[in-house]
């Protein structure tokens, strides 16, 4: 099981939900099942409008949902959410990015947090 956080400036305040590992459900699968208002349009990964900050809360331990789609990547780097160094650690080293699209984003066997501005594509600033 993962615990999936969601927190946004449009949410009375902060939502933990229990993910089933293994599901192949997607993030914003798991936000609609539960009536979180993630932004969302296409549902493709191909407008970027589901826009999410993820951050991994298993210490040190390697992220699993490392793998980005071919459309996330093209729709990130158009819309200037993914950097060649981003695009490099996710594709040599396993280091997702920051960013990431909810409706591509597969949930996996560990615990994080998602934030998300509640406006379709604005990022959430990463220096909180």
């Amino acid at each position: 099981m993962a615990n999936v956080t969601f927190s946004s400036p449009v949410m009375e305040k902060d939502m933990t939900l229990y993910a089933v590992a293994g599901d192949n459900g997607t993030l914003l699968a798991l936000a609609k099942q539960h009536n979180i208002p993630i932004p969302f349009q296409c549902q493709d990964g191909e407008c970027g409008s589901c826009l999410v900050k993820i951050t991994y809360l298993d210490g040190g331990k390697a992220p699993m949902a490392v793998t980005l789609t071919e459309k996330e990547k093209l729709t990130l780097s158009v819309n200037g959410k993914m950097t060649k160094e981003w695009l490099e650690q996710a594709e040599v080293n396993d280091v997702p990015p920051p960013y990431r699209l909810a409706c591509q984003y597969i949930v996996r066997d560990e615990d994080i947090l998602v934030e998300f501005s509640g406006e379709p594509g604005v990022e959430i600033d990463l220096r909180r």
